[in-house]
């Protein structure tokens, strides 16, 4: 289906003003957005126009009962100079998944990746040069309907803003075991990409932070022992040669860079397993010497290396090395510049020049 996107641009850039070697994260914004509205039963209004504050009622639905969910993921710059998405197609698809869950209407998955082309090749002058950096997109959705009642509202907005962005993790991270506190239950919203979850992990790895940890290691919610995610991440343990991550039990994110570590993990030859995980195994294999590494995965941080995991009182070593995780992230960046070979056919180019 064909869309028309109606462009309003800016008279003067304000990347002219951008230090590329010094981007505060998640503080600087590109010039434009793009904006669609749901009115109506049906999506209209298709826009990019100068990024500026929305004006918001005091009685938007998605402030009191927090239908709201959003995407991540970035634009690269291939050798020829074109703007890259990386399987946009897939973040369309898991954007409305959320939305089923959370009881939104779905948005054409087709405008999602048009909308995604013509704001980056508006915003190409954006996306930093610096190996590991990118441009950071972020389509969400919410409703907007101003009405105090436990419904789904009937008005929504979707928005896709985009911020330069540098590396995430440059050092190895160290992450807690929360015993507490949980991120998702089976049956709840830990599978949509909902705000609400981010918004109760804040605490508990406010309180990792303090002590001297990276991340939450989020464990299930009835046991406290099975492993599910990290809190910006999906997770992966070498153990004994293979690699393992925690199976999708409708409280794990299925997340897009997880799927595609666990097909580049596969092409280099490597059994790769999903199924449950406990932290005993885990003791027990750094223990036995055979927990060789293990690193998280997500498209905000690439590929992050872990060194240690903090459980109650004791502290599991995990590798001061991950060799394949390297690997692995050197062929995902390779895919994502074109310095390497699109070996699964997941990028899409951009014509910068075709507005």
């Amino acid at each position: 289906m064909e869309h028309n996107i109606k462009i309003t641009t800016v008279n003067t850039s304000k990347v002219k003003d951008l230090d590329f070697n010094n981007i505060p994260l998640g503080r600087t914004f590109t010039d434009h957005m793009f904006i669609c509205d749901y009115d109506n039963g049906q999506w209209n209004n298709p826009r990019i126009e100068p990024l500026e504050r929305i004006p918001t009622h005091p009685a938007a639905m998605a402030l009191h009962y927090g239908q709201a969910i959003f995407e991540g993921m970035k634009a690269t710059v291939h050798e020829d100079g074109s703007p890259m998405l990386f399987r946009p197609e897939k973040n369309a698809a898991r954007l409305n998944f959320s939305a089923d869950r959370m009881g939104m209407p779905h948005f054409p998955e087709d405008l999602f990746v048009e909308a995604l082309k013509q704001l980056v090749a508006i915003e190409h002058p954006w996306i930093p040069p610096q190996e590991g950096s990118a441009l950071y997109l972020r389509p969400f959705m919410y409703a907007d309907e101003p009405f105090i009642g436990m419904r789904a509202a009937t008005s929504y907005k979707f928005i896709v803003i985009a911020s330069p962005a540098g590396t995430f993790f440059s050092n190895r991270i160290k992450l807690y075991a929360e015993t507490k506190f949980i991120r998702a239950a089976e049956g709840g919203t830990g599978e949509a990409k909902a705000a609400g979850n981010y918004a109760a992990a804040i605490r508990p790895t406010e309180l990792a932070k303090a002590k001297a940890y990276d991340q939450v290691l989020w464990l299930d919610a009835v046991e406290h022992k099975y492993i599910q995610e990290v809190g910006t991440m999906n997770i992966f343990f070498k153990i004994d040669g293979k690699f393992i991550t925690p199976k999708r039990d409708g409280a794990i994110l299925d997340g897009i860079t997880r799927m595609s570590v666990m097909d580049v993990l596969r092409h280099k030859g490597y059994e790769v397993t999903a199924r449950p995980i406990t932290i005993d195994e885990i003791i027990e294999a750094s223990k036995s010497g055979i927990l060789q590494e293990a690193f998280g995965t997500g498209t905000a941080v690439g590929i992050a290396y872990i060194q240690e995991i903090g459980y109650k009182n004791q502290v599991i070593h995990v590798s001061d090395e991950s060799p394949v995780g390297l690997e692995v992230n050197t062929t995902l960046n390779a895919i994502k510049t074109g310095q390497g070979d699109d070996l699964f056919n997941w990028m899409v180019k951009i014509d910068k020049t075709g507005l």
